[in-house]
């Protein structure tokens, strides 16, 4: 549930409070709540309508001079606050985002905590666009947001380069292991291309567990974005091996204060991994529509819609055992319906 507009804005209001914070030495205090009412279908199946919180979070952050040419900055994002519903509510009980790190106009900027990691920030575009995000596929790479060292260079020509590594102990589940990405950014007038990979060596999702074979097959990852006046188009590939394809497909047109996204996305599964129909292709594919309207500076409204098509891929708990396995059915297709609203400061 990545909110492009909302983090860009929140972005430009913590860059412009870090400039304030070098003259005050006090830090940028910023937030949001966001409010989603979804109804949702299951083809020849039930339906469920929700009112709910989408990501309502607190944060603060700062920076400051280290030397001429060098700058030190945190920034710690807390989320959990569940503002829909007083009664269940337990606070803030949750870490979004918590960094500290140095930049500098010559070597670029590193950066240590919890963050968007390297790969997902190059590739995973469409599915980090929408509000809800109801559907939409994420890559089909392991390494987490957290333990993360992070490093991005300068730009060269607006050739960038990045990597990341994930530092897991000896506690850690699975044992100590270093995951890590390396990614290539290349922007040039309206084009933006991005290449990154993912050695997914910190999880062990496609484990013995499953009678299957272990599987840390590296994922690879492109993207290219067009950005023309008021329309930007995105186009991106991800695949790991023994695992799923994905491609997706997204335009986004603003007019005014108005903003319309559309996009397709497509996997394909491996069937070597599929412990419900080995040998079977699993094959999703979703349509997402979005209409946005920003009400002033700090507040807009939006509505989203999702179809979900498939292969029996849409599954929900039709006997009643609060799980769902290879025994509930499953249907082709599944739809949702949102509409939101956020306030953001």
């Amino acid at each position: 549930m990545k909110k492009t507009i909302l983090a860009s804005a929140i972005a430009a209001a913590t860059f412009s409070g870090a400039a304030l914070a070098q003259e005050s030495n006090l830090p940028t205090i910023y937030g949001n709540i966001q409010y989603a009412l979804a109804y949702e279908n299951f083809d020849e199946g039930p339906y469920s309508v929700d009112h709910f919180d989408n990501g309502s979070t607190l944060g603060v952050a700062h920076s400051h001079e280290i030397a001429p040419g060098i700058t030190g900055f945190f920034k710690m994002e807390l989320e959990g606050i569940d503002a829909d519903d007083k009664a269940e509510s337990n606070g803030i009980d949750g870490l979004d985002e918590a960094y500290i790190g140095v930049k500098g106009d010559n070597f670029g900027q590193i950066w240590v905590g919890s963050d968007d990691s390297t790969y997902e920030s190059a590739i995973d575009k469409i599915a980090n666009f929408y509000e809800v995000g109801a559907y939409n596929l994420g890559g089909g790479y392991e390494t987490g947001e957290g333990d993360l060292i992070q490093y991005m260079s300068p730009s060269f020509g607006g050739f960038k380069l990045a990597a990341a590594v994930q530092v897991n102990g000896t506690e850690k589940t699975g044992g100590k292991s270093y995951p890590y990405q390396l990614a290539a950014i290349y922007s040039v007038d309206a084009l933006e291309l991005a290449f990154a990979m993912d050695s997914n060596d910190g999880s062990l999702d496609y484990s013995s567990a499953n009678d299957l074979n272990t599987n840390n097959e590296n994922t690879y990852g492109l993207r290219a974005t067009y950005n023309l006046d008021n329309l930007s188009l995105t186009a991106q590939f991800q695949t790991r091996k023994d695992v799923e394809d994905k491609f997706g497909l997204m335009g986004v047109y603003t007019l005014g204060k108005n903003q319309f996204a559309l996009s397709y996305e497509r996997s394909e599964a491996d069937g070597d991994l599929n412990a419900q129909k080995p040998g079977d292709q699993d094959v999703k594919d979703i349509v997402t529509i979005q209409a946005l309207h920003n009400l002033s500076d700090n507040m807009y409204v939006y509505v989203e819609g999702y179809l979900a098509g498939g292969d029996q891929v849409h599954q929900w708990d039709s006997n009643g055992d609060d799980e769902i396995t290879a025994a509930d059915f499953a249907t082709d297709e599944k739809t949702l319906a949102a509409v939101g609203a956020v306030y953001y400061f």
